[in-house]
């Protein structure tokens, strides 16, 4: 007798892929192989599944396309509401740009690729040099060097979770100076040692330009090259239904959000700038985050920049338990690639912040070509991984914020390799614990530039750790009337209504905790070693 087959047939709608199933079930009196019978069953499975995956991807893509469109006409329909002319223009290539990162994130979900965790590899001694490797300055081709670089300030933050309020870089850091005043005179002295002319250049927002522009007045009699421009401006997306929030260009503020430093490379060209810098003969960009008070210019780097022809290096430095979520570098299939903590799948987050397994983060100084810049923009290829930050509206609406991260850029710059700096290079101030530091004598103020004081027996920084008593800058300095000395000071824990007064010294570890509703006042020329203070200030040995 013959064996008989039924066959069913499975379309997909959305993809128009036609797959035969076939009835494996037995016809009586037939001989049948149970071997084969399981194989050609696990096989019809299989492209069972390959059909409904095929179907779902195709679900995905119409609903992709269809959020593209509805997109694409809400962006205009916001742009037609600008008055003709430059600012209309202006605005309508900035929601051009929107629109291009917004469907990059539809692609993106669609695709659905994940990180193969087998192929994340340490990177190797050629894609992460040493800094201590670097050849020695040549003072005679630094000059030529330094006379093709500008120096660009990421200065888009705002200063709120330091309990202040406007640009970051306008907070008073070091005797009476703000971040922008040392780095003004950073730049400054070494315009006026190496007689070259080194432009500085700051990244504003639209939360900080304002302000800035009214602070950057003070400089005008200064002998320095001051440009300024504005990172994009990008609606927010509810998360719902993926349309823009406002409904108005000039609406509300909270409509809209800077979208993080990767959008440094295009806004950098549409504002002007990067074509001014080329036409200047500028040719390098040394850029770093305003309130990283240890990223001056480094003729090293400058130097080795100059004479590898690498078009992007990257400043990492040795990972510490404080640093276990900063982006490492990573090779990557082959190349080396920054591996930021959003993208690590939830089951190697402890590989990840391993300080064994990945040794360094990234600092986010960088050294980058400005004609690789400019040739990677024309042949549109950053294609940087997309940040998804989510967010509460005031109204209560959840909404989305697409970002990217200027340090993403490196895979697609030619010679691009990281260089494994000194922590010292990395002194960036997020809270008033990172201030106390900073005002601390920890450091010597030297043109600008915070230098570790040659007192202190380490090279390590102090661990410090301030209680909410203490998270505003005003409360903060209301609470000490001189700053402590610390040359000697191992670790500080401070929590609850304490003070200090002037000429304190703290050495080793030092914990002091005032029990809620108590107050310490620490006296003036107090010294504290190894000590621990209580709520009704018993002096301990610890």
């Amino acid at each position: 007798m013959t064996s008989k087959l039924g066959a069913s047939l499975l379309t997909s709608r959305a993809t128009g892929t036609s797959l035969s199933l076939f009835d494996l079930g037995e016809v009586p009196g037939s001989p049948i192989d149970l071997r084969a019978r399981a194989l050609d069953h696990a096989r019809a499975q299989s492209l069972v599944a390959d059909a409904l995956s095929l179907a779902f991807k195709g679900f995905q893509e119409t609903a992709a396309n269809i959020s593209a469109t509805t997109m694409r006409n809400e962006l205009n329909r916001l742009v037609a509401q600008m008055p003709e002319g430059p600012d209309r223009d202006a605005f309508a290539r900035e929601m051009d740009s929107f629109y291009g990162l917004f469907t990059r994130y539809l692609a993106q979900k669609v695709k659905a690729q994940k990180l193969d965790w087998a192929e994340v590899k340490s990177p190797g001694a050629e894609q992460v040099r040493l800094y201590k490797e670097l050849p020695k300055v040549n003072s005679d081709s630094i000059t030529n060097a330094l006379e093709k670089l500008a120096v660009l300030k990421l200065n888009g933050g705002l200063g709120t979770t330091m309990g202040c309020t406007g640009p970051k870089s306008a907070i008073e850091v070091r005797e009476g100076m703000t971040f922008l005043d040392l780095t003004v005179r950073q730049i400054e002295y070494l315009n006026s040692e190496n007689k070259v002319s080194v432009p500085l250049i700051l990244m504003n927002s639209f939360n900080t330009d304002e302000e800035t522009s009214r602070i950057i007045q003070k400089y005008k009699g200064h002998q320095i090259q001051l440009l300024t421009f504005n990172q994009s401006r990008f609606p927010r997306v509810a998360k719902e239904s993926l349309l823009p929030v406002p409904k108005d260009p000039q609406g509300r503020l909270s409509d809209w959000y800077p979208p993080g430093h990767g959008d440094l490379f295009e806004s950098l060209a549409n504002s002007g700038v990067l074509d001014q810098l080329i036409a200047e003969g500028k040719e390098y960009l040394f850029v770093s985050n305003v309130d990283n008070l240890g990223a001056t210019v480094d003729t090293t780097i400058l130097q080795h920049l100059h004479e590898s022809g690498a078009e992007f290096i990257m400043e990492v430095t040795d990972k510490t338990k404080a640093d276990i979520k900063g982006g490492t570098l990573i090779d990557y299939e082959g190349h080396i690639q920054l591996l930021e903590v959003a993208q690590v799948p939830g089951q190697h987050m402890d590989d990840f912040k391993s300080v064994k397994k990945f040794k360094i983060f990234n600092t986010n100084n960088l050294w980058i070509s400005l004609k690789a810049i400019k040739r990677l923009l024309e042949e549109n290829a950053l294609d940087m991984e997309i940040i998804v930050n989510n967010k509460v509206a005031e109204s209560g609406e959840k909404v989305i914020q697409l970002e990217t991260a200027v340090g993403a850029a490196i895979k697609y710059f030619k010679g691009a390799h990281g260089i494994n700096v000194p922590r010292s290079r990395f002194l960036p101030v997020k809270s008033t614990s990172d201030l106390f530091l900073i005002t601390s004598d920890l450091y010597k103020l030297n043109h600008g530039e915070l230098q570790m004081n040659p007192k202190r027996l380490f090279n390590t920084v102090p661990l410090v750790k301030l209680g909410d008593h203490f998270k505003k800058v005003a409360h903060f300095q209301s609470r000490f009337q001189g700053p402590p000395q610390i040359l000697e000071l191992d670790h500080l824990t401070v929590t609850g209504d304490v003070t200090f007064g002037h000429n304190v010294v703290l050495q080793g570890t030092v914990i002091i905790v005032a029990n809620y509703g108590s107050r310490i006042d620490i006296p003036s020329g107090a010294i504290l070693n190894d000590k621990v203070v209580s709520g009704n200030l018993r002096i301990l040995d610890h």
